[in-house]
């Protein structure tokens, strides 16, 4: 059963705070209100259910809920009778997460209200727009927008991911053949010369201690392996800044590219959806992804909110980018130039990483080529030197 957390008053005006155990909201509102609570407000804290780690699933669907819902508004179905029509469509958490907005709904709550009780499905942009959406009777056209948005943003991970696949998948299995050789095979090869008197040329004594290392201690590799991804785990979350410093000034600068493309579109959207230009930075600052670049965003955004343009308060954006916001800003067409700033640097971005993945697949080749040579190599050498001493 779902957990609830409430805020509510008392019969003397003092506030109160607890949490109890109901079927729905509506149900929480009556158990709060037989106790001589006046709810304030409610929040479903437990009850979905989680994967394998205890994480809640990703809301892949949300552009098509959104979409949806912004399709049955327009066509003159009432709110709470859309929401209610798309919890039906859908399965376990979603249909949870649904259904419990549209109780709060029918309870006298706003769609954003609703919707701030799952902050991890809906970001806060997104809910930002939607009550911006409430407030000017232009709702219907805000989630359209919202979905078109998006679905942009889906589309760019998914050419991340396609074209990342193909890459990871040969370190992989190159990866897994160099542990088989070294912990397998090139121990039985070796073996022939470990035995013999003759002196052994130094690239075969160096097979040999690889070999050796691989097939004694794949126990402290794998042990050195865990500990690297779980200190990069560690450094993420402690010095977050540090990494993201780092990322943006990756080989070609591919990342900044894309942080750049997110953030004008983002800018671009909520800008056009009529929010004004302080909250519109910071919540664009949140959803760069970069923790460098979000700081760089908030310090512009303190010298906008004192009267400076904010071409001027962009500090290490590229000088292309800025002049583009500057012409947006002189022009007064700013949320237009910024989406076009953010199709700018998004083809930037695909071509950089285009180039990227065309270069890793030869030089994984090349790298496995010159492993499989010297492995060659130190074997054909002592052999060569022990046909020349039976000659």
């Amino acid at each position: 059963m779902p957990i609830f957390k409430y805020i509510g008053y008392k019969e003397d005006g003092s506030e109160i705070k607890g949490t109890l155990e109901a079927d729905s909201t509506r149900d929480a509102i009556m158990k709060i209100k037989t106790i001589g609570i006046y709810p304030k407000d409610i929040i479903k804290t437990a009850g979905f259910r989680k994967n394998i780690f205890g994480v809640k699933r990703l809301p892949y669907i949300l552009p098509a809920i959104t979409r949806n819902l912004s399709t049955l508004l327009s066509s003159g179905v009432s709110m709470i009778e859309a929401v209610e029509a798309l919890a039906l469509e859908q399965k376990s958490q979603w249909r949870d997460i649904l259904t419990d907005i549209k109780e709060r709904l029918s309870a006298g709550a706003s769609l954003a209200k609703a919707m701030q009780a799952y902050p991890s499905i809906f970001p806060e942009f997104y809910i930002s727009m939607v009550s911006a959406g409430e407030s000017s009777g232009r709702l219907t056209e805000v989630l359209s927008k919202l979905a078109d948005f998006l679905e942009s943003q889906e589309t760019i991970k998914n050419k991340v991911r396609t074209s990342l696949i193909y890459p990871v998948f040969m370190i992989f299995i190159s990866i897994i053949i160099l542990s088989f050789l070294f912990t397998f095979v090139v121990p039985k090869i070796t073996k022939i010369f470990e035995g013999t008197s003759a002196s052994l040329p130094f690239i075969t004594k160096i097979l040999i201690w690889i070999s050796n290392v691989f097939h004694k201690l794949w126990w402290l590799i794998g042990a050195l392996v865990i500990a690297g991804l779980l200190t990069y785990k560690r450094l993420k979350e402690t010095k977050r800044d540090i990494i993201d410093t780092l990322l943006l000034k990756a080989p070609g600068r591919i990342l900044q590219s894309l942080y750049i493309s997110r953030f004008a579109l983002t800018m671009s959207f909520l800008l056009s959806g009529g929010l004004p230009i302080l909250q519109t930075m910071n919540l664009s600052a949140k959803v760069t992804g970069n923790i460098t670049l979000e700081n760089k965003i908030m310090t512009a955004r303190g010298l906008v909110s004192q009267g400076a343009r904010l071409s001027n308060s962009l500090e290490g954006f590229p000088p292309t980018f800025l002049q583009m916001v500057s012409t947006g800003e002189q022009s007064g067409q700013l949320a237009e130039v910024l989406k076009r700033a953010a199709a700018y640097y998004e083809v930037e971005f695909e071509r950089k990483l285009q180039r990227l993945t065309s270069l890793l697949e030869p030089s994984l080749i090349l790298f496995m080529g010159l492993i499989v040579g010297f492995i060659v190599a130190a074997v054909l050498l002592p052999i060569f030197e022990l046909n020349q001493l039976i000659k």
